[in-house]
């Protein structure tokens, strides 16, 4: 037996290798689940602006609502200056920058209004802050 193996120890050593590799890269592949590719293709169509969403944001404090924003947009959560970054998609060839200053009272939270083709289900959220709300809409001016 020991002659078996004398001179083919390298070849034992690639053999075991090539094996814990295959290993490694099904373990890697049967971790996604499904949910976890359609969160992602939704994220990456939200940031490419295909994505019409709403952003509602909330004083928890007092209930009021702070600011509400409708359209095509990406958000990046920046923490060093905790803050919301939303970047708006204006026209074909022009965007808009917005910043959204966030404190231990002010939740938000990002709603996708249109729906991405990875998901056939609609679902509705509706906010009830106690106190008198009313709606408004920004519009830009010349």
């Amino acid at each position: 037996m020991k002659k078996f193996f004398e001179g083919k120890t390298g070849l034992i050593t690639d053999l075991v290798i090539l094996i814990l590799v295959i290993f490694i890269i099904i373990l890697v592949l049967t971790g996604c689940t499904e949910a976890d590719r359609v969160s992602r293709n939704v994220s990456d169509e939200a940031d490419n602006f295909n994505v019409f969403r709403r952003l509602t944001v909330i004083n928890a404090r007092s209930d009021e609502l702070v600011l509400e924003m409708d359209g095509y947009f990406s958000i990046h959560v920046d923490n060093v200056d905790n803050q919301l970054e939303v970047t708006c998609k204006t026209s074909d060839t022009s965007y808009a920058k917005h910043f959204v200053g966030l404190n231990e009272w002010v939740i938000y939270t990002v709603e996708d209004i249109s729906g991405a083709e990875v998901d056939p289900y609609h679902f509705e959220i509706h906010y009830l802050p106690e106190g008198n709300v009313v709606p408004f809409t920004l519009k830009e001016s010349d």
